[in-house]
């Protein structure tokens, strides 16, 4: 019998160069990307049931988020969401978990990349009608995000937080347009409540359909080794900014949905240009999809930073061989970043044949489903610990909800893809084996 593999070596304090402010930047960006300027289309036809969902979906992201939180002041030592599942449960449940979610990242940036690229072609037509080139063009973008991401945590950092400001921008037009409708017009400027009330399968519909949009709340805990007094500032940037993402995709999700007719809302492949189009002028709208590009970059980048530093958390505590946890002098894991972004740019060109929209559609639901399982194994691993028990089952229960409400062929799938990387955990642990002496 051997003992495992040692984990490499934490990485030292100059790493952590994240400040609280870049935290909650690195949160809400990576929460508002896509999703906010997509949204409203697809939750344009469930009217007030939308709303219901928000709510359902904001209560369950700040439970879970603050489980997330709680574990991180009660084991700082984790680095991580996967290394709370290491404590709870083990090795191999901790594996699982952690490949699963670095899947569920790359895949996710998949998503993003073309999303920028569709909002692009608003500029240039002729970009979506010619064959390969919006995936060339994704390829190209993931690369560039890439480089961005090679030069350090800290310029990943800095460009997150410009891009999060910028990104914000076409949100205060639209709330600033909402809040000028809602002064003159009052109620009226609202679709009305339907007479026969809220119904529970349309609730459970826009419900599983918002949880999409608010993925992300857990990236300050990903990147714990890279954050200063990660105990003070993890916890404060995940809870402020789930709750302020949460708050803005209420509001504004739902009154570009209830503030015009549903069928124009739903028929609509950005209802955000549609809505400033329609209060306001043609220019500016064309203006929103300049910016909604900038916000699917900006949360691409938040994205490419945690694709690299998963592999190498979970490289230092023995779950993936040792490669992986190579960095550069100023903290970078290259190797994993250079990994992470080929499989994405192989999966966009095996899937150019796809419409735009049919890949981002496809990849939203399977990265989604990909990170519920990291959500329900911190839930569990916090109950195991005795951590925030009534907030962490209220999690539990949230997640195993929307994990059903995504359809079980999606799940299983993310099942499926998670057992897919065992065979590289026993390699990793047998190759690293030998080195040990034995007991």
């Amino acid at each position: 019998m051997t003992s495992p593999a040692p984990p490499v070596a934490a990485p030292p304090p100059a790493e952590r160069s994240l400040s609280l402010a870049m935290c909650i930047a690195l949160v809400m960006g990576n929460m508002i990307g896509s999703g906010v300027f997509l949204l409203p289309a697809a939750l344009a036809p469930y009217g007030w049931n939308a709303v219901a969902g928000w709510a359902l979906t904001i209560a369950g992201a700040i439970a879970l988020a603050y489980t997330l939180a709680r574990l991180t002041v009660a084991r700082p030592d984790a680095n991580g969401p996967a290394g709370f599942v290491d404590i709870a449960f083990g090795k191999v449940p901790s594996f699982l978990i952690g490949w699963s979610y670095w899947v569920s990242i790359w895949t996710a940036n998949v998503t993003l990349a073309v999303a920028a690229v569709s909002y692009l072609s608003a500029f240039a037509p002729e970009i979506g009608r010619t064959p390969y080139v919006p995936a060339l063009l994704a390829v190209a973008l993931v690369w560039a995000v890439t480089l961005v991401n090679l030069g350090g945590a800290r310029s990943a950092g800095m460009f997150q937080l410009a891009t999060t400001l910028l990104k914000l921008v076409p949100l205060a037009v639209v709330l600033a347009i909402m809040a000028v409708l809602i002064a003159t017009r009052g109620g009226e400027a609202l679709a009305p409540f339907p007479a026969e009330g809220l119904k529970a399968g349309a609730v459970t519909a826009s419900a599983a359909l918002t949880l999409w949009a608010l993925l992300g709340f857990e990236s300050a805990s990903v990147v714990a080794a890279k954050v200063e007094n990660p105990q003070r500032n993890i916890p404060r940037a995940t809870l402020i900014g789930t709750l302020l993402t949460g708050i803005i995709y209420l509001v504004i999700c739902s009154g570009v949905a209830l503030m015009l007719p549903a069928e124009t809302v739903a028929g609509s492949d950005a209802p955000f240009q549609v809505f400033v189009a329609h209060y306001w002028a043609a220019g500016p709208a064309l203006t929103i999809a300049l910016f909604a590009a900038i916000s699917a970059i900006g949360t691409l980048n938040g994205w490419v930073l945690l694709q690299g530093e998963m592999p190498l958390a979970m490289a230092r505590r023995g779950l993936l061989p040792a490669w992986f946890g190579k960095t550069r002098a100023n903290g970078t894991p290259t190797r994993a970043l250079i990994v992470s972004s080929v499989l994405a740019s192989l999966f966009v060109l095996v899937n150019s044949s796809r419409s735009m929209s049919d890949l981002f559609s496809y990849m939203a639901l399977l990265s989604t489903s990909a990170t519920l399982w990291l959500y329900l194994a911190c839930a569990a691993a916090a109950l195991k610990l005795r951590v925030a028990v009534p907030v962490a089952a209220l999690g539990a229960a949230y997640a195993v909800w929307t994990l059903y409400g995504a359809g079980l062929g999606v799940s299983g799938l993310s099942l499926l893809l998670m057992a897919a990387g065992l065979p590289l955990y026993w390699w990793a642990r047998r190759s690293a084996a030998p080195q040990q002496p034995a007991e």
